[in-house]
């Protein structure tokens, strides 16, 4: 711990990438009261334990759930390790504190938009924004470590 305490910018980093993966948490939760409320199981046991086979069906508002449930682990997985890598080449702490923060954001808009249904484009526009600092990251990682290839 007294590592990531010495790196400011990595400390910033596990900030965010905490507050992330408990956005992912909140995304499965929120999947899981859906097809509960919804009655509509993607297994026949489950929809066995609550009422019985009619249940074993698809609904569209618990496939929207899952779908912007899949699209966090698609973005949020590689910028955990794009940031961790990045916070070690030794950026400022104000630049990488504003990639981190615009990530952040950008996916909790681009969940917002799925899950309520937004006007386009508002969630392709946060998965864009949120892919900015990400390719950022990616190109100053790549720019460090070229010497070494």
């Amino acid at each position: 711990m007294a590592a990531v305490m010495g790196n400011e910018v990595l400390s910033c980093f596990v900030f965010y990438a905490v507050l992330l993966v408990i956005k992912m948490y909140l995304m499965a939760i929120i999947t899981g009261q859906v097809r509960l409320s919804k009655k509509a199981f993607a297994n026949p046991e489950d929809a066995l334990r609550h009422g019985g086979l009619q249940y074993h069906k698809e609904d569209p508002y618990v496939e929207r759930c899952r779908r912007a449930h899949l699209n966090d682990l698609e973005n949020i997985l590689p910028f955990l390790f794009l940031g961790a890598i990045y916070s070690l080449i030794g950026p400022s702490l104000a630049v990488a504190r504003l990639h981190f923060l615009i990530f952040f954001m950008g996916r909790v808009l681009h969940s917002i938009a799925y899950l309520f249904a937004l006007r386009a484009p508002t969630r392709s526009l946060a998965y864009t924004i949120a892919q900015i600092p990400c390719v950022s990251m990616a190109l100053q990682i790549l720019m460090a470590v070229s010497v070494y290839a």
